[in-house]
């Protein structure tokens, strides 16, 4: 039991850590803000592929591949869904929409930090189901890998909310209850080990598919708008290679 109470503060510790790395990087120009969204796409892209649909091919195997394919195209209708619905989400940011001037950007930026959210329940399920398995050197590798993760993400969660105009204090409480969702689903995922094991690989793709969903659809097209395209590709790149080394590292 006391691995999992470690695994799920570690990880949902990781998160919030990354949150107060990204209160430095609140004033940015638009340049700035192009790279920092690049690099989280980045970031996004190779979460999506290395620790969600990757081991959900894996845990499903080849006669259970369909899984991970349905579980990506349902996480991403799911969030085609979920974009019709995040102006009902701006009472949680505390921005007035009636006299905010970036609805739009608002709602990207919510659809954005939706998608953190959903990918964290099943990456915790992950965690816990590693935690619960009996072999702790395999369990911390998995924790150690997310919470490598979710430091970035914690980052990259802060900067568009200050720059939309949220303030810092339910900027930090949104990206602390991403974390939050992490430490839940690490618990469930050790409580209910088999079941959620029969589960996994389709929760895994389904948090992969949100997630290159709104990679596609917002974050890079946001990006090329601004004139600095080949800066937020770099961007892009280099995120990705981060979360490579960092994969490799924690491997």
């Amino acid at each position: 039991m006391d691995i999992v109470i470690l695994t799920a503060l570690g990880i949902g510790g990781a998160t919030v850590v990354g949150a107060l790395i990204g209160f430095l990087f609140k004033n940015v120009s638009r340049r700035m803000s192009d790279a920092i969204l690049g690099f989280a796409a980045g970031v996004m892209l190779a979460a999506a592929i290395l620790g969600l649909i990757l081991p959900s091919m894996e845990t499903a195997g080849k006669s259970g591949i369909w899984m991970t394919a349905a579980g990506i195209l349902c996480g991403a209708f799911f969030l085609n869904a979920a974009d019709r619905l995040t102006p009902h989400l701006h009472h949680l940011t505390g921005v007035d929409i009636e006299s905010h001037e970036h609805n739009a950007s608002l709602n990207k930026v919510l659809l954005f930090v939706m998608a953190i959210a959903i990918h964290n329940l099943p990456e915790g399920l992950a965690a816990g189901v590693s935690s619960g398995g009996g072999d702790p050197g395999s369990a911390l590798t998995v924790a150690l890998g997310i919470a490598l993760q979710n430091i970035p993400e914690g980052m990259i969660i802060i900067s568009p909310m200050l720059l939309n105009g949220v303030s810092k204090g339910r900027a930090f409480l949104i990206a602390s209850l991403t974390g939050l969702v992490e430490v839940i689903g690490t618990f469930i995922g050790y409580f209910a080990a088999g079941i959620s094991g029969a589960v996994l690989p389709f929760a895994l793709a389904f948090a992969g598919g949100t997630m290159l969903y709104v990679i596609s659809d917002e974050m890079i097209p946001e990006t090329h708008s601004g004139g600095h395209e080949r800066l937020a590709t770099y961007s892009l790149l280099m995120g990705v290679i981060v979360m490579i080394l960092m994969d490799t590292w924690a491997g």
